[in-house]
């Protein structure tokens, strides 16, 4: 610990020089606002000290264990948690004698609603107190028991829960209520289905921090514009599409009263994010948090450019994917996907990596967005028909993805159209 805090305080200085004056600024901020919360640290450092040796203590009539929200991320906020439940109800990282979770808030969360719904259901400590009684925890020997620990895989179902388990979120009377007057000044009259669209830019992390660099995601980064077709033909078929985002670059490029740029155009809040994730018919998602709402309540998701590749999400018959393909620009040819899981490729997390290995990751076309959509939306009706091509394309593509870390049973499938026309990735 000593040497971690040593390394860390020698660090600083390079990190200053390279960010310049904003990165001063900020630190000097971080700082202040740890000499001012000092005092209550120390109000509290015996308090919970007392905490620890007493749950230690009580350790043979009951277990007290403890562990932080992952808040500041809405996917990790609504999906860590859901798949926590789930376990609990499957047995999973469940003790075999009488327990007590505690939670606790390290930040602000990132969406109220959520909160409020959480703490509906969770036992929530306070933040500062119970802060200091994991860190002391942590010091003193024989603490690992009295963490919670995350789900088996944080946000991943490796276990197909979330299909074997009812939702654990709810709405009250009252915010049902509040849901069905925010659709009405949407202009969703009442019964008629919606789209949520979610496609993720840059936009949000850098407005929840500019100082730093978040050039690492780019590689997952979509045009909002590719989705213009798609959204067209949902109208058609008598759907609202509301495009979702709490800050996005930039609006949608078409004017039509049932294609809602929900995020653009100053019309979102956090409970409406909730509900309509809770509520749409499915939800369009180019893999970003947002999805993990739609998830977290069961409804149907079509994941669209997915990458990295082995993080698919293949744990219900509900989700529908297409992924983007990895394009070699020296040799001027797409990765098959046996090359991709080879190579390590389709575990990779950041921009640098794609760029040291010179591969390009290469967006869908409008109309090869719209043939993954319109395959869910015929599924959903029970209009969709296949055959036996369409079967030996998916058991190739699902004989090749690594298993191991990331997927239970195999449950989701790859859009029909996507791989017939990338057969030759295949191979």
């Amino acid at each position: 610990m000593l040497k971690k805090i040593i390394t860390f305080l020698m660090s600083q200085p390079n990190k200053i020089r390279l960010g310049g004056w904003l990165e001063a600024q900020r630190k000097a901020k971080i700082f202040f606002g740890i000499l001012l919360k000092f005092p209550f640290q120390l109000i509290c450092f015996l308090p919970a000290l007392l905490i620890v040796l007493t749950i230690r203590l009580i350790r043979p009539i009951i277990l007290i264990r403890f562990e932080r929200i992952i808040c500041w991320r809405l996917g990790h906020f609504s999906g860590n948690i859901e798949l926590y439940l789930c376990e609990l109800d499957a047995g999973i990282n469940k003790p075999k004698v009488p327990f007590l979770d505690i939670w606790y808030y390290p930040c602000a969360p990132c969406n109220h609603q959520l909160a409020r719904m959480w703490n509906r259901i969770l036992h929530i400590g306070p933040a500062n107190l119970f802060g200091l009684v994991s860190g002391i925890n942590d010091l003193i020997p024989g603490g690992e028991v009295h963490q919670i620990g995350q789900s088996a895989h944080k946000d991943r179902d490796v276990h197909n829960l979330l299909d074997k388990f009812p939702p654990h979120l709810s709405f009250l009377p009252q915010e049902e209520r509040l849901g069905q007057e925010g659709l009405r000044l949407l202009g969703i009259p009442k019964g008629v289905p919606f789209v949520c669209l979610a496609v993720r830019d840059d936009a949000y992390l850098q407005s929840q921090s500019p100082h730093l660099d978040w050039s690492r995601h780019d590689y997952r980064d979509c045009d909002i514009q590719n989705y213009i077709l798609t959204s067209q033909r949902l109208v058609e078929r008598g759907y609202y599409v509301l495009r979702m985002g709490a800050v996005v670059k930039e609006a949608m490029k078409v004017e039509h009263p049932m294609i809602i740029d929900y995020a653009a155009r100053g019309l979102r809040n956090d409970f409406m994010d909730i509900y309509l994730g809770a509520n749409c018919a499915f939800c369009i998602s180019s893999t970003l948090g947002f999805d993990m709402i739609p998830m977290s309540f069961r409804r149907p998701v079509v994941f669209v450019d997915c990458a990295p590749l082995e993080l698919l999400r293949t744990s219900s018959p509900s989700y529908l994917s297409t992924v983007k393909k990895y394009w070699l620009r020296e040799q001027k040819r797409y990765m098959t996907f046996k090359e991709i899981f080879i190579s390590g490729a389709g575990k990779f997390v950041g921009t640098s990596d794609f760029k040291a290995m010179d591969i390009e990751l290469i967006e869908s076309t409008p109309e090869e967005i719209l043939a993954v959509v319109l395959e869910m939306d015929d599924r959903l009706k029970n209009q969709w028909k296949s055959i036996n091509k369409n079967e030996k394309l998916q058991q190739q593509f699902f004989e090749l993805l690594p298993k191991k870390e990331y997927h239970g049973e195999i449950h989701s499938r790859i859009g029909s159209d996507f791989l017939r026309q990338n057969q030759n990735l295949l191979l």
